[in-house]
């Protein structure tokens, strides 16, 4: 396959030629929410731009419908029956284990992560660091990154104080989580700014970089949900009061202006990377990629059908449907991805490991991705999957489970730890929106799904 030929050659060349990665991981974006993919009330120039110069994927799916589930997946290349975070409230990754920054480090890779690492509940300040990344600033606890004017950010393992002041009766003071009194830095903007003097200071540097930028928008403050419009809280203006920018004269409840400024500071930060990518020289041996760790999210007091932020999918952030799952996914590496692509290849976050270190010239260990390589620079023979999976637990020993095989997907609860069937079954290629229930009438199909979850579960039966 040309795709191991590309391989071979990576694995002789030196670093200074291998290219440099940029994952952008949006917080709570929808399938419908970037122009590029069929929103028509906010544009994103230059997401579009990058789908422009790069491929789109319709068929890429998170790691898990919440936070650190997803993440999990990303970062370990195993699907939600082998990671060890199932939900938002479960501990902090083993040390132990392979995750994409050990990885790439491996390869001669120097490795950051800037903005929201959220993976596991209560973990210690330096636990970025402690799985692969040599550089960290921003929020490790996702708790704290749903304050987006909080009195501190992390850096490699301390807090960085910073001017705000949080409500004393909405401070929890580890945590970091809180509502402000006092609105001086609007900690995405910070991390824009740390993302952009990261990449002015790496051409004076021999070896390449990946760089995992995991914004903390258009996520709410969930802390201020009861507070509209504090859960989609924006900088303040000259006058003090909350900046809009160019929808601050739409008729829209105000955490809908909140909203749409969210997704235009994500466009805004994307193209002036892009433009520090020309500037400096590193557009050509950089490849980006761009994506959303679950589909939108109803908090804050922000309603997702104003934007139609899940496009004509089902389901939002918490379901299995696939506006819960299905995101977007861009990559863009001039000259080595053809431009003007869309694809229709399912593929999702465990995909990155294989991806990134066949990319690397390093050596994959096993996990539940597959290379998608050859999908990106249009060459080779592309595997793909046998089947994708997903397993969100509300911690009260219920949860959901689906599982996408051949375009046939079973969505089913689970009780006590097993499933239970027979659940929902969908022709997700004839009907994408999973408005017809087919389990009585394709039984043996739902029965032969209900049989895989359980051999992946190890379960009884």
């Amino acid at each position: 396959m040309k795709s191991l030929l590309f391989l071979a050659l990576f694995a002789t060349v030196p670093l200074s030629a291998k290219p440099n990665i940029i994952y952008i991981l949006a917080d709570d974006l929808g399938f419908g929410d970037l122009s590029c993919y069929g929103q028509t009330q906010l544009v994103t120039p230059n997401l579009d731009r990058l789908a422009e110069e790069g491929i789109r994927f319709t068929r890429h799916y998170a790691g898990n419908t919440v936070c650190s589930p997803s993440r999990a997946v990303l970062m370990t290349g195993m699907h939600a029956a082998h990671s060890p975070i199932r939900g938002n409230r479960d501990g902090a990754l083993p040390n132990h284990l392979d995750t994409l920054p050990k990885l790439l480090k491996k390869a001669g890779y120097h490795t950051a992560c800037i903005g929201k690492w959220g993976l596991g509940n209560d973990i210690p300040l330096n636990d970025p660091n402690s799985k692969g990344f040599d550089e960290f600033f921003g929020y490790v606890d996702m708790y704290h990154a749903h304050n987006f004017f909080p009195e501190f950010l992390i850096r490699n393992g301390e807090k960085e104080p910073l001017p705000n002041m949080l409500f004393k009766e909405w401070k929890e003071e580890n945590r970091g989580n809180g509502i402000a009194e006092k609105q001086v830095v609007f900690a995405p903007h910070r991390l824009q700014e740390e993302v952009l003097s990261f990449l002015k200071s790496q051409p004076a540097k021999e070896e390449p970089f990946f760089l995992y930028y995991a914004l903390n928008i258009p996520h709410a403050n969930n802390e201020a949900g009861k507070m509209p419009p504090r859960g989609m809280e924006v900088p303040l203006g000259e006058d003090g009061n909350a900046d809009y920018g160019k929808y601050a004269k739409e008729s829209w409840p105000d955490q809908e202006k909140g909203f749409a400024q969210y997704i235009t500071f994500i466009d805004n930060y994307v193209g002036e990377i892009l433009a520090s990518l020309d500037e400096l020289g590193l557009a050509e041996n950089t490849l980006v990629l761009f994506s959303s760790d679950n589909g939108p999210h109803a908090e804050g007091g922000h309603n997702p059908s104003h934007f139609d932020s899940n496009g004509d999918l089902r389901g939002i952030k918490r379901d299995l449907y696939e506006g819960g799952i299905r995101v977007p996914f861009i990559a863009r590496w001039t000259g080595s991805i053809p431009a003007k692509r869309t694809t229709k290849f399912v593929c999702g976050f465990q995909d990155m490991i294989p991806t990134l270190c066949e990319l690397a010239g390093t050596e994959t260990p096993k996990t539940d991705g597959l290379s998608i390589l050859p999908t990106l620079i249009n060459e080779g023979n592309q595997p793909e999957h046998d089947y994708l999976y997903w397993e969100y637990s509300t911690g009260l020993e219920k949860g959901k489970i689906a599982i996408l095989q051949n375009d046939w997907k079973l969505v089913a609860p689970f009780r006590k730890g097993k499933v239970a069937g027979p659940g929902e079954l969908f022709k997700i290629n004839k009907d994408p929106i999973e408005t017809e229930d087919l389990t009585k009438i394709f039984g043996s199909k739902s029965k032969q799904l209900l049989d895989l979850i359980r051999e992946i579960r190890k379960e009884d039966g």
